[in-house]
């Protein structure tokens, strides 16, 4: 059982150590009963609808502390879909018949896995506090795996915030464990892509990429968010997807709001900016997947 400090200094008994003791009584109808059970491990009464609010607060502290024990300062969030595979699972027959899909699909999950290579090694040079420009993803396939992936190239660490869904949803193979987490509500797992986030890159993605950038472009918008690096890779399909310049002309956002993200089209090319906007010195390696 690990302790921190406080825990070992204070003259309190450890939760775990009287959870041990709960379990060691005598069988009678009273303790038998799910009253007679500790609150904080009866799994009954913190399921139930009344204590949405505590899970709401468990599942911000829990990755909250395991980062910060990690040092972890700071992140640069990725962003696209889980439905765009490895290179090597691309579908033969469809690269004959729909070459450019399937080629443009490699191109972006190597992007992806180069950019998350070249964030990871600037992260891992030393620093006065902390890690900075950790790769956080959703922890699922696709675009998630691609940015974990090229983390795990260098050897660094990244962080994976993964999801309950109605489907299965395994963790992508090159997360960190010990920074894979899981989430019942997406908002908390929201909450954790912004809170130390110094860029966001969004890559080609469907209704949750699409979630994500909304929101996190709204809070950007309102000054619920600072202003960090938005980058939106690859413009041809953001803006078949997405007329942001339909809004202006309809006014419901105004022309200043297209200044909080930018398109790119190349690892470098949005390293670059993230390096400038935060003042590092230019990215001397390739960066380059094997």
């Amino acid at each position: 059982m690990t302790r921190t400090r406080s825990e070992k200094d204070i003259g309190f008994p450890h939760a775990g150590e009287d959870m041990a003791r709960a379990d060691d009584v005598v069988e009678t109808p009273q303790t038998q009963s799910p009253a007679y059970r500790l609150a904080f491990a009866d799994m009954d009464f913190m399921v139930r609808r009344e204590m949405r609010p505590v899970r709401f607060q468990l599942e911000l502290q829990k990755p909250e502390m395991l980062l910060a024990e990690h040092d972890i300062r700071s992140t640069v969030v990725v962003f696209g879909s889980s439905r765009i595979p490895t290179p090597d699972a691309c579908d033969l027959d469809e690269l004959v018949t729909k070459p450019g899909r399937v080629l443009d699909k490699k191109r972006v999950y190597d992007e992806a896995r180069r950019l998350a290579r070249i964030a990871s090694v600037e992260g891992q040079k030393e620093r006065s506090e902390g890690r900075e420009f950790v790769v956080v993803t959703g922890g699922g396939p696709g675009i998630m795996e691609a940015a974990n992936r090229g983390a795990a190239d260098v050897e660094a660490e990244s962080i994976g915030l993964n999801i309950v869904l109605p489907h299965e949803q395994a963790p992508n193979a090159y997360i960190t464990p010990e920074l894979c987490f899981q989430f019942h509500y997406f908002a908390i797992r929201k909450m954790h892509f912004m809170m130390r986030a110094k860029a966001m890159v969004c890559f080609p993605g469907g209704f949750g990429t699409l979630d994500e950038l909304f929101e996190a472009l709204t809070l950007i918008q309102t000054g619920k968010a600072k202003r960090i690096p938005f980058l939106l890779f690859d413009e041809a399909y953001w803006r078949r997807i997405v007329n942001f310049e339909a809004m202006v002309e309809e006014g419901v956002i105004s022309a200043e709001d297209l200044d909080l993200f930018q398109y790119v089209e190349t690892a470098d090319e949005a390293w670059s900016i993230i390096s400038e906007h935060h003042g590092l010195e230019p990215h001397r390696g390739n960066g380059a997947t094997p």
